[in-house]
């Protein structure tokens, strides 16, 4: 049985910054790559970052050269280190896991989810 367990998040004005945490547990193949998404209040969950098990990392464009993403060694805590924060960064954060080497940025390929944290940026 796998369980993701986000951690993390808060409220804070814009320029500040938050990590987010994603603790792991259950077995999970330390070759498949995890992700992070969000959804804000009305819209669809989008893709935010993801790094495979070679620490390869992709971002999406809007949050390029602000937010970080990151695996332990042990592979089982993904983090989300998100500087500068905006406004518009609002937003239920999800973790997930693939099912895939390779990043992917569709939602359909991660088959394993956390319960998401709130980050709210005023």
């Amino acid at each position: 049985h796998v369980q993701l367990v986000e951690s993390g998040g808060g409220s804070l004005q814009a320029g500040g910054s938050l990590r987010l945490s994603c603790a792991a547990s259950g077995y999970i193949s330390s070759t498949f790559s995890m992700g992070w998404f969000r959804q804000a209040a009305g819209k669809e969950r989008e893709w935010v970052s993801c790094i495979n098990s070679g620490g390869g990392e992709s971002y999406t464009v809007s949050v390029k050269g602000r937010f970080t993403i990151s695996r332990d060694n042990l592979k089982t805590i993904l983090y989300l280190q998100m500087n500068s924060l905006k406004p518009e960064d609002t937003a239920v954060y999800y973790c997930a896991v693939a099912s895939r080497y390779y990043c992917t940025t569709t939602v359909s390929e991660y088959p394993y989810w956390g319960q998401g944290t709130q980050v709210t940026v005023s």
